[in-house]
């Protein structure tokens, strides 16, 4: 035994996972019921929305980043996509998430601190400088402030000549979870369903081959929920939007071809698979049967994943290298039509050039060596597989009848109802991992004494990115016309007081004269208010 390395006992398996499923050792045959497999690219989708699977297009690879200001986050772009990369995932700064301008006193200590600082178009043409915006499919982690920030891609896109239609990517503006997960909520709940109805249905219209919302249950999983609990309240939240929708005259065959789904993938392999394909089968069977939703694309359930968050640690980070690896597989195997992979680093670091390629890397070793995804659903069939997705799907229905009998998602999250469940169950979390119980290798087993975190590079951030960022945006000011700023900001406060309205032009109109994402938000608070959070004491 060397002597840097504690003995431990091996810790024992359990034999129950964190979604309270009991794992068998064994399946027989009998466990299996043919009838809701089915065959892939049919409903209900079990085995997958396409019968060609991967063959007929490969996931897209994409590597959430985004630093600094826009002129560091488009030169890392630009790496990336040199590297293979075939998507970008935006990451935005907490003021730009938030709603504040640079120049507001919360938001100069973060500013570029946790992705790129996004104030106004001009920086937003910077951004993108160089990308041709109808050949990239682009993400954008951003949800208070998403229909904003999708404006202003609408704005570049016009400033390059890039015909809206031609856009692809996806917007995660999924205010509910931010609510009970992450924080970033602006105004009320009502007029924020409202926000994102007006930002769906603008682009159904205008940008159809765009995804204007990813209904997110990665930040409930990371908050601590279970596997079959992220994807209950993702379901749920899912179920809430299509109301929201269909109260405004949405046609349910059209707008939920554009409906899109967002997950953390954790390191249990099988849980994780099971929760994407008794997901899919749900989702199908809700459209049809609650929605009566005939057309197939209608009816898919279309998801992109994260394989990282907080199952990756700081000690031993090298380990991360393997724990991506594994979930990337489970992604795969569960059908996920695009991955981002995180970095060995992001436990405490913005990721470095060489972790952000490796981790690109992990995606491209496992498309084209490993072999796994040249058939669709490759496990389909497996006695204990079919059995653990019956098992989940049971599970995901008993949380969301829960969430129903409490009165819907809506009044579970004004009455913070579900934000005490998922306070609950991250302490839960806490102390089966303090405890040893849930078994991290390298954190709390298998661990080395006095050990310090090495890497072998270390990201700095830029020192002067915060009083150069203020500089840019002081420059904006000073150069635009506050005539036409000043006009449309009146349009759009005019546009917010009417329930009827939809407000998504007139924040492209105030994008186009350079108004502030500050100054936007400044608009519409004044005439929606700001969310209060429940307390439950």
């Amino acid at each position: 035994m060397s002597s840097n390395t504690i003995a431990q006992d091996a810790p024992e398996l359990r034999s129950i996972n964190r979604s309270g499923i009991e794992v068998p050792t064994s399946v027989a045959a009998s466990a299996v019921h043919p009838e809701g497999i089915g065959a892939p690219g049919a409903y209900p989708f079990t085995r997958g929305i396409f019968p060609d699977g991967y063959q007929g297009r490969l996931w897209t690879v994409r590597q959430y980043s985004g630093f600094g200001t826009a002129e560091e986050s488009n030169e890392r772009y630009k790496f990336l996509l040199a590297k293979g990369q075939t998507g970008l995932s935006v990451a935005l700064d907490l003021p730009t998430q938030c709603g504040f301008d640079p120049t507001h006193p919360m938001a100069r200590p973060e500013i570029g601190k946790v992705g790129v600082s996004l104030s106004n178009l001009s920086e937003a043409e910077i951004l993108f400088r160089d990308l041709d915006l109808s050949q990239i499919s682009t993400s954008f982690t951003i949800n208070g402030t998403a229909a904003i920030i999708y404006a202003m891609y609408l704005a570049v896109a016009d400033k390059q000549n890039v015909p809206r239609s031609k856009l692809t990517g996806t917007l995660q503006n999924d205010i509910l979870k931010e609510y009970v997960a992450r924080g970033t909520w602006i105004f009320p709940v009502r007029p924020s369903m409202r926000l994102i109805a007006d930002s769906i249905l603008y682009s159904n219209d205008v940008s159809p081959r765009f995804n204007p919302i990813s209904i997110a249950g990665a930040h409930v999983r990371d908050a601590g929920a279970t596997a079959a609990e992220e994807m209950a309240y993702t379901l749920a939240n899912g179920l809430a939007y299509v109301e929201e929708l269909r109260a405004r005259g949405g046609d349910v065959d059209k707008f939920a071809k554009r409906l899109s789904f967002f997950f953390y993938v954790h390191m249990d392999f099988f849980e994780e698979i099971a929760k994407f394909r008794a997901g899919r089968r749900l989702w199908a069977r809700m459209m049809k049967e609650r929605y009566g939703v005939e057309d197939p694309k209608a009816q898919h359930f279309r998801f992109g994943v994260v394989c990282g968050g907080s199952s990756l640690v700081a000690p031993q980070p090298y380990n991360n290298v393997v724990r991506v690896a594994v979930e990337t597989m489970a992604a795969v195997f569960g059908g996920a039509q695009s991955i981002f992979t995180c970095a060995f680093d992001e436990a405490f670091q913005i990721p470095t050039e060489f972790s952000a390629e490796l981790a690109v890397r992990t995606q491209q070793i496992i498309a084209y060596e490993s072999g796994i995804g040249r058939t669709v659903d490759p496990l389909g069939g497996s006695y204990f597989l079919e059995e653990h997705t019956d098992r989940m799907e049971e599970k995901i229905m008993q949380v969301m009848g829960e969430i129903d009998a409490y009165g819907g998602v809506i009044r579970a999250i004004e009455d913070g109802w579900i934000q005490l469940r998922l306070a609950e169950r991250g302490l839960e979390r806490k102390l089966d991992t303090d405890s040893g119980e849930h078994v991290i290798v390298g954190q709390n087993h298998f661990k080395k004494p006095n050990e310090e975190i090495k890497v072998g590079e270390v990201f700095k951030l830029d020192p002067t990115i915060a009083a150069r960022a203020l500089e840019k945006f002081q420059r904006v000011l000073d150069t635009r016309a506050q005539s036409a700023v000043d006009a449309a900001l009146a349009k759009l406060a005019i546009a917010a007081a009417n329930d009827r309205e939809n407000v998504m032009p007139y924040l492209v109109d105030c994008c186009h004269a350079y108004a502030t994402v500050g100054e936007m938000v400044a608009c519409l608070k004044q005439e929606w208010g700001e969310f209060k959070e429940p307390v439950n004491l």
